[in-house]
C-alpha cells in the first residue's frame, strides 16, 4: 500500500493519582532517540485514522481510545521518506499532524520500532525529546490538559 503524503505524531498520556499527566515516550530502535509514536497514512486514510492505527500498531493502544487533535503542525522534508518519489516532483515537504491519546492503564506492548518506553513527567519528556515538533506538540497537549484541571 502506498504511503500517504503526511505524517502523524501521537502522544500517549494518562492522568495519575496526583492529577498530573504522565506521557509515554518511546526510544527508537534505529536512531536511539526518544520520540512519540509517529507514522504515515496508508492509502486513503485520514490523519485521525492514521493516528489511531499507529497507536495500536506501535503500542497496542485501543483504536477507540480518546483522541485529541492538536493544533500543532510541522513540515518534514519529503526526502526523509522512502516513498517520496511517489508523491511527485513538486512535493518538497509533507505535513505532520499531532494528536494526544488517552491511555487508561500503563500497560503497553512495544513494536519492533522501539527498544524501550517510559512514562515520564512533562519536564522529563521535554528534556529527552530531540525534535522541536515533538516538544511543541507536547507543550500544547500539556497546556490543554492543565487548562482542564484549572
Amino acid at each position: 500500500m502506498t504511503r500517504a503524503a503526511f505524517q502523524v505524531l501521537v502522544i500517549p498520556y494518562r492522568t495519575v493519582a496526583d492529577g498530573e499527566p504522565r506521557y509515554l515516550l518511546f526510544k527508537r530502535s534505529d536512531l536511539e532517540v526518544w520520540q512519540w509514536i509517529a507514522g504515515g497514512g496508508e492509502g486513503d486514510e485520514k490523519p485521525e485514522q492514521t493516528a489511531r492505527r499507529e497507536a495500536s500498531e506501535e503500542a497496542d493502544i485501543p483504536e477507540d481510545a480518546h483522541l485529541i487533535r492538536l493544533d500543532s503542525m510541522a513540515s518534514i522534508p519529503a526526502a526523509h521518506f522512502a516513498d517520496h518519489h511517489l508523491w511527485g516532483t513538486d512535493t518538497f515537504v509533507i505535513p505532520e499532524y499531532s494528536f494526544g491519546v488517552e491511555v487508561k492503564d500503563e500497560g503497553v506492548h512495544l513494536s519492533g520500532e522501539h527498544s524501550e518506553c517510559a512514562w515520564v513527567h512533562y519536564e522529563t519528556a521535554q528534556d529527552r525529546l530531540r525534535w522541536d515538533s515533538n516538544k511543541t506538540a507536547l507543550w500544547e497537549l500539556h497546556s490543554r490538559l492543565s487548562a482542564r484541571r484549572a
